[in-house]
């Protein structure tokens, strides 16, 4: 990736960083009510899910102009709380951003991984902000500051919550019909179901969808490989996150013994991760977001390591306008070297995106924003609506 350093480009003179708290819309929070522990899905957790929490970055240029950033965190995946996120950023992180041009983007990463271990996600957050102002100062998407757009529209994939089966029918379908070529599936109820699920669904759906599943972390690896090697005969596409988080030898061991390819999300965060799930065979298909392994810098090295080593990547998240902008930037600009369709939810999921114009969501895909940067601008008033606590300034 070249990006002009821009040295004598306008530097970035303030952060800004607002903590929000969106609601899931009611059709959602009915749907996850009555499904497995109420999260729509198979994850040890305890705790309610009601919506989703983020930062907003705003980064602000010497002439003014400014980048945005978003970040998703949910603590039995994330382990970090938006405060948290903030809180590196105002106390750290800041140093490596502050008087810096956005177009030195890899020094910014370089002194940021130097001094500040992990948080990727925090990073991330900044890393997206500083693509979206450099389009602005230079008046380009960032898809074409990154090699270029491949194409305009980015076909999606549907996610079915793991919830009673016929609404599991009925939503696989539903999404099928208006345009949909990849469902996600959530699984783990324990082999007889998953196995019924999934003969329903490829049975309702038929041969031209993919299925791509996701365990949740359900499953001792002993256990499942016999769940996945049950499901292999109808075409999976990839199986995420099979076994707890941390067991990555549990993990390799699985994939040994599936011939689906095996994907993690929970426990994957950094290109290090990503890096040495792939030496361990633990994975064949590499996951990121908009924020992990680090954004968008980070997201573009994780493409062209799986690219390099054979295999397909999965961008997915559920998210709001900003990072779902980024993402698809990202797509547009290597959609040739992901080899699966990208799974955008927070459209379906959240009750506001926080973008003043948004995306366009059409059949099954998603229209690349036009404009400079990601394209999109922050609602303000809805910025102020949702918001947990008051922005801070650096």
């Amino acid at each position: 990736m070249a990006i002009d350093a821009g040295e004598n480009g306008p530097r970035i003179s303030r952060i800004e960083l607002t903590p929000l708290f969106v609601p899931f819309r009611e059709g959602v929070r009915q749907v996850m009510q009555s499904s497995m522990g109420g999260l729509g899905m198979a994850i040890p957790a305890q705790e309610p899910w009601t919506g989703g929490d983020f930062v907003i970055c705003r980064l602000v240029a010497e002439d003014g102009t400014e980048g945005l950033g978003e970040a998703f965190v949910w603590l039995p995946e994330t382990g970090v709380l938006p405060e948290q996120i903030i809180s590196i950023i105002a106390k750290a992180l800041y140093r490596y951003v502050l008087g810096e041009s956005p177009f030195n983007i890899e020094d910014i990463n370089r002194r940021m991984d130097m001094n500040v271990a992990r948080n990727e996600v925090a990073k991330g957050l900044l890393d997206i902000a500083c693509y979206d102002l450099m389009g602005r100062l230079r008046d380009r998407p960032v898809s074409e500051l990154i090699g270029g757009r491949q194409l305009d529209e980015i076909p999606l994939t549907a996610l079915i919550p793991l919830t009673d089966i016929d609404e599991m029918i009925n939503l696989a379908m539903g999404f099928h019909k208006s345009g949909f070529r990849t469902l996600r599936v959530k699984l783990g109820g324990g082999l007889a179901e998953d196995v019924q699920i999934i003969e329903e669904i490829r049975g309702a759906a038929g041969g031209d969808v993919r299925l791509r599943v996701d365990y949740n972390q359900a499953y001792e690896p002993e256990e499942a490989v016999r769940c996945i090697k049950a499901i292999e005969r109808f075409a999976i596409d990839c199986a995420e996150q099979p076994v707890a988080a941390d067991d990555y030898p549990g993990m390799a061991w699985v994939q040994k013994r599936v011939d689906t390819p095996l994907m993690a999300h929970e426990g994957c965060f950094s290109l290090t991760d990503i890096i040495a799930l792939v030496e361990l065979g633990a994975v064949r298909v590499v996951g990121i977001n908009a924020e992990r392994p680090g954004g968008i810098t980070k997201a573009l090295q994780a493409i062209e390591f799986a690219r390099d080593m054979g295999m397909g990547v999965v961008i997915h998240n559920q998210t709001l306008g900003i990072a779902s902008a980024a993402q698809l930037h990202i797509a547009a600009a290597r959609y040739s070297s992901l080899g699966h369709d990208i799974e955008l939810f927070g459209q379906v999921m959240f009750e506001e995106d926080l973008i003043v114009r948004p995306i366009d969501y059409q059949g099954g895909t998603a229209i690349v924003p036009d404009g400079p940067g990601l394209g999109v601008g922050l609602d303000e008033k809805a910025l102020q609506e949702y918001a947990e606590g008051p922005t801070v300034v650096i």
